[in-house]
Order: structure tokens, then sequence, then C-alpha cells
């Protein structure tokens, strides 16, 4: 066995060979499920609610890198590797992906009531979430208050996800990202500059988590103006 940290020659082939299949057979699935995701989410009922969404299929020289680390982890732990390319699909749950973008946390429980149902009458199994990843306590509480689960992360993001499943015969999966338009804004900063590896220069690093907190700070204030704007509101 290689230092644990490396991959044989046999190993680093077996990752590209799941990465040209993807490449060659996956990514065009990949695609029309995050396109059928997107459609979904655009529904009238959800359309007012809503701010924006997107979409899009893994990268897969980002799927290399994934398929690398889980590897390694597998090797440090001494479990085995399962995945294959007849369960790619199955296995690795954000090769298709949409997010749904909102203005405020308050928007949030409407939006998961109504997407859960538009899920359910499409026939996508919802077999994970929505679980919130929180680094602020604040927002642990408010998610937690709306009965939902909470898991703390240490990459200074807020973010509610789901991971969905297809009905028919061959399970593909698929995440859905519930965020406000603030966190997406940090979110694309760092997904630019420090995924999948981190960025090397130690003032981005720093810059980058104190626009984490500007980021929570710049929800709060969100929150806080359609809060006022709710309270002070003519009475019908």
């Amino acid at each position: 066995m290689t230092d644990s940290q490396e991959l044989s020659v046999e190993e680093a082939a077996f990752i590209d060979s799941l990465v040209d299949h993807y490449r060659e057979h996956e990514l065009g699935r990949a695609e029309r499920l995050a396109d059928a995701l997107l459609r979904l989410a655009a529904d009238r009922s959800l359309r007012p609610h809503i701010h924006s969404l997107k979409m899009r299929a893994k990268d897969p020289e980002h799927l290399r890198d994934k398929l690398r680390r889980k590897l390694i982890k597998c090797k440090v732990e001494g479990s085995e590797f399962v995945i294959t390319k007849a369960n790619l699909f199955a296995k690795v749950n954000d090769l298709a992906g949409i997010r749904i973008l909102h203005l405020h946390t308050a928007q949030f429980p409407t939006i998961n009531q109504i997407l859960k149902q538009l899920l359910q009458s499409e026939e996508y199994e919802i077999i994970e979430g929505p679980k919130a990843r929180i680094w602020d306590a604040e927002y642990a509480g408010i998610f937690e208050g709306y009965g939902i689960q909470t898991e703390s992360n240490s990459r200074l993001y807020t973010s509610v996800h789901y991971i969905v499943a297809t009905g028919n015969r061959e399970v593909r999966t698929a995440e859905i990202q519930v965020r406000t338009l603030a966190e997406e804004l940090w979110g694309e900063v760092d997904h630019t500059l420090n995924y999948p590896h981190p960025t090397v220069i130690t003032t981005c690093q720093e810059q980058i988590k104190v626009l984490a907190r500007v980021t929570s700070s710049c929800t709060r204030l969100v929150d806080s103006i359609f809060l006022a704007n709710q309270a002070g509101a003519p009475k019908a």
C-alpha cells in the first residue's frame, strides 16, 4: 500500500476511468436532471417567494478531485471505496444541482413547504435533508425554530441542503440548495478562489473569512428591513 495521502498508479487510473465515464455518459444526464429540477422550482407556486434560480452539472475535474479525496479518506480509515461506474450517479449526490435564491430568511419556511410539495408531485424522493449548514449560532436557532435540522460547518456559510433521488428504476441523485442572495455572493467568491483547493494566499484566506462575517451581517440587515416593513405595513 502506498502512502495514505497518495494514490497508486492503479488507483489513479481507476479514478480516471470514473471521470471519463462521467464525461462521456453521465454529464449530459446530469445537465438534463438539473434542468428538470430548475423547471420544477420555477413553478408559479414558488415564484413569488424566491429571487432567482441557478443550475449546474458537476465539472469533471472537480469530480476527479472529489473522488480522489474520497478514495484517500477510505485508505486512511481502512474502509472500502464503493463507487463504481454503475452507481456513480447514486453515490455522488451533487453531479446535478440547483440553487434557489431568496432575499430574506423569513421566506424559507414557505419555500420549504412548497418545494417539498413540488418534489412529491413529480415523484422525487428527499433522501437527505432539509439540513441547514450553519456557522452562525443565531441562525442555527432560527432554523431549528423552523423545525430544520442544523449542522455546524467550518466553511463559514449558511445554506439549506436537500438530496433528492429520481423515482425511476435507475436511481439518480441531485442536490438542491436554498440560500439568501447575500450568501450566494460569498459562495461565488469562495468557490472561485477556494474550491476545490483552498487558496494559498494568506491575505485572501483572511479576507474570505471577513466576507463571511459581512455576509452574515448583510443577511441580518435585510431580515430586519423586511421585518420592519411587515410590522409597519397598514392593516387591511
